[in-house]
């Protein structure tokens, strides 16, 4: 291995990537994407688009995913802190349905990589996050989907958020524990559960 650690999470498809960081009383340098270390890792996948967003405090962004042209998605933080998540939807997954989250923050230099077959989203921990992200195909208009980010029947746990679920993905009455409310985009309040869901086949 050279500049980038790989360490695959207990679901199977998921990633941490650490890559080595160099710093003195100047700042740092740091390798954000080696390829030949992601190969020797067993990834080989290819990107072909980089991604950016903002984000500021108590935004959650999902639970997102393209149905027919699924994409992968390398993900890190450049400003601030993000919780962020993977669901597995992937037909005959022994973790269907299970998720997996990882804070990441400018800090901890930390990224994940999502395999196709995932739903993905994250929770902005910040007062502002900026977030930064490779994925394996284009975006194609009309083929996004997506999953209940509060659904019980995966029971994601998302640090710090209070409130009690609704009967649906909506927002109302949810904060983080210092009152910020919960900010979801009007598509994001609407997505299914997991039993009425895409399942990637």
């Amino acid at each position: 291995m050279g500049q980038i650690r790989v360490t695959p999470c207990p679901i199977e498809g998921l990633y941490v990537i650490e890559p080595a960081v160099h710093g003195d009383q100047r700042g740092y340098f740091t390798e954000t994407y080696n390829q030949r270390d992601m190969a020797e890792a067993g990834l080989n996948m290819v990107f072909v688009q980089d991604n950016q967003s903002m984000s500021v405090k108590g935004v959650l962004r999902g639970l997102h995913f393209q149905k027919q042209y699924p994409q992968g998605k390398l993900v890190r933080v450049i400003r601030g802190a993000v919780f962020d998540v993977a669901v597995d939807l992937r037909k005959g997954s022994k973790t269907y349905g299970q998720w997996h989250g990882e804070e990441l923050t400018a800090e901890n230099h930390r990224q994940f990589y999502i395999s196709e077959g995932f739903a993905h989203g994250f929770l902005v921990l910040s007062d502002v996050a900026e977030f930064c992200y490779k994925v394996t195909d284009f975006w194609h208009p009309g083929d996004e989907s997506g999953l209940a980010w509060n659904d019980p029947a995966i029971g994601i746990t998302w640090p710090g958020l209070q409130g009690s679920y609704p009967g649906s993905a909506s927002a109302e009455g949810y904060t983080l524990s210092d009152g910020t409310p919960l900010n979801l985009s009007d598509k994001d309040q609407k997505w299914p559960q997991l039993k009425d869901a895409f399942i990637f086949q």
